[in-house]
């Protein structure tokens, strides 16, 4: 088969090219420590959305910084005994899936929450100036300042934030909690259950923002990378703090967060992505320690992948 990345062996050895910073570990640690303070103020309010035994409600909570976090919220009507949970992460740009696509995971018994990104495409807030979209440059959001400010650092504590919310629900199980999204939302899943150790199961899909170098050295910062290039072009045309630069995206690289997880990870990737090449997924896979397994789709990119849906229900109905 044609080849747009490493082959499949040296795949599954490749451990990242982008550097790790030396303070990675603390930085995290007072982030959540940070967190720790944040008085959530959790605000429920019923949604329009019906359906047979399921309750639906628009969610708020507030994140660092004093953003307010917006999540559509299902659950079931009736619980005999407290449930399983789920947390739920969009693509780049988007927002929370349709009350639709929670109704399946509320009918089956889980209380499920669909965050929407800082700044993206849904409700919840960015406070970098504005309220709504903020959508471009959200990688490089923070570089030129300390790396506390970063968004992407902020938006990675919201989905720490969220399942912690869902564990401390009436009707929830806490050990009994899971993540799951693709793209944006497969990097997400995977920086929360970095951040939430108590994530019992973890499904993320071809995942994002992972080894930033490996994607510039392929020539692939375009699209949903695109952002890399123009960082560069706009301020420093020539590379002059390109070093420093790729050390500080390392604070939000979640090949960096991966040894962190002790969820069980399934995750799913495809050998033909050109949006976030195998490599930089596998850079990520390969630094998990918790029991782990990938589904491998050996001719499909980045776009949806026949029978992965159903593979992450079952996978899920086991927790």
């Amino acid at each position: 088969m044609p080849l747009i990345d490493m082959p499949l062996a040296e795949l599954r050895k490749y451990t990242g090219r982008n550097p790790r910073p030396d303070d990675f570990d603390s930085f995290w640690d007072d982030s959540l420590k940070e967190l720790d303070a944040v008085d959530p103020r959790v605000e429920l309010t019923p949604a329009e959305f019906t359906a047979p035994g399921v309750e639906y409600f628009h969610m708020q909570f507030t994140g660092v910084g004093g953003a307010r976090i917006y999540a559509k919220l299902a659950r079931p009507m009736r619980r005999d005994k407290p449930g399983p949970g789920l947390v739920l992460f969009h693509g780049y740009g988007g927002q929370s899936c349709s009350w639709t696509g929670l109704s399946v995971w509320g009918m089956a018994g889980f209380t499920v929450a669909a965050m929407d990104c800082r700044g993206q495409g849904g409700r919840s807030q960015d406070v970098g100036g504005v309220v709504g979209t903020t959508l471009r440059g959200h990688i490089v959001r923070g570089l030129n300042g300390p790396a506390k400010n970063m968004l992407f650092r902020h938006v990675f504590l919201d989905t720490a934030q969220l399942a912690r919310l869902v564990m401390q629900m009436d009707g929830v199980d806490p050990a009994r909690v899971g993540a799951t999204g693709g793209s944006q939302g497969g990097g997400l899943t995977l920086a929360c259950a970095a951040l939430e150790p108590r994530i019992k199961k973890a499904a993320p899909m071809y995942p994002f923002l992972s080894d930033y170098r490996r994607v510039w050295e392929m020539d692939r910062a375009d699209l949903a990378y695109e952002e890399l290039k123009q960082y560069f072009r706009n301020f420093d045309p020539t590379h002059a703090n390109e070093e420093e630069t790729f050390r500080k995206l390392g604070y939000i690289d979640i090949q960096y967060l991966a040894p962190r997880i002790s969820a069980e990870v399934l995750m799913f990737t495809g050998l033909m992505d050109a949006i976030c090449p195998p490599s930089t997924q596998f850079a990520a896979y390969n630094r998990i320690t918790a029991r782990k397994s990938m589904v491998i789709y050996h001719d499909f990119g980045h776009e949806g992948l026949p029978g992965a849906d159903d593979r992450v229900f079952q996978f899920m109905m086991g927790l």
